[in-house]
């Protein structure tokens, strides 16, 4: 591996706004997925999350490509459906971009804590990342399964309210860290990615949130 894993998002979090500083679809979707390799790096652990990241950038793309030039702006996709009063749904592209940019806020602050806390088990990293981004958008089931007496499991309830997301065995954490380092500089490139990208995630929640859209709950 030529340099981290993270050097493909990073290189394509270049083009992610257009010229006019607008959220570029296929360019934000092409980042969220450069991350799905790293998710692989957990191995089985995060095998269910990585199929609900995908799931959510499939429903975005099959819209976006119904219409590349009419859905070049990520946000015209939710637009339309606020418009035709569909936003709220459960299998809305609304619904997606707002779990999606929620699995990625729990991404990012994961990657900080492996930065920033050196001597956290990945226990630990995970379970404090959850408490900040996802535990307050999640029923009391989904919160109470992810407590210091069951250190190793996460329970994530997607958007769609189907299907759960449990996390267990997480890998150790030296090792996942030489795995994502390549032969780069990993401690560089992460920081590099979380400042570079959070902008974007806060950029989504505060265009949902002049829609009342940023505040919904899974089922």
């Amino acid at each position: 591996m030529e340099g981290t894993v993270f050097a493909s998002a990073l290189e394509g979090m270049k083009h992610v706004k257009s010229s006019e500083g607008e959220m570029m679809t296929k360019p934000f979707l092409d980042v969220c997925k450069q991350i799905l390799p790293i998710i692989d790096k957990f191995g089985a652990a995060m095998t269910l999350v990585k199929s609900d990241v995908g799931g959510n950038i499939s429903r975005l793309e099959a819209k976006y490509s119904t219409n590349p030039t009419k859905f070049s702006y990520l946000y015209s996709l939710v637009q339309i459906e606020v418009e035709t009063q569909t936003a709220k749904s459960s299998s809305s592209c609304t619904n997606g971009l707002l779990w999606l940019t929620r699995a990625m806020d729990f991404l990012v602050e994961l990657f900080r804590n492996l930065l920033q806390h050196p001597d956290w088990s990945m226990s630990q990293a995970c379970t404090d990342s959850y408490s900040k981004t996802l535990k307050k958008w999640h029923g009391w089931l989904a919160s109470s399964a992810f407590t210091p007496t069951i250190p190793m499991q996460l329970k994530i309830y997607p958007s769609i309210g189907k299907n759960f997301v449990a996390m267990k065995l997480a890998p150790d954490r030296k090792k996942f860290m030489e795995v994502v380092g390549g032969t780069g500089d990993i401690n560089d490139d992460i920081e590099k990615f979380c400042s570079s990208f959070s902008p974007y995630l806060q950029e989504n929640h505060k265009f949902l949130a002049r829609f009342g859209l940023d505040d919904m709950k899974s089922s």
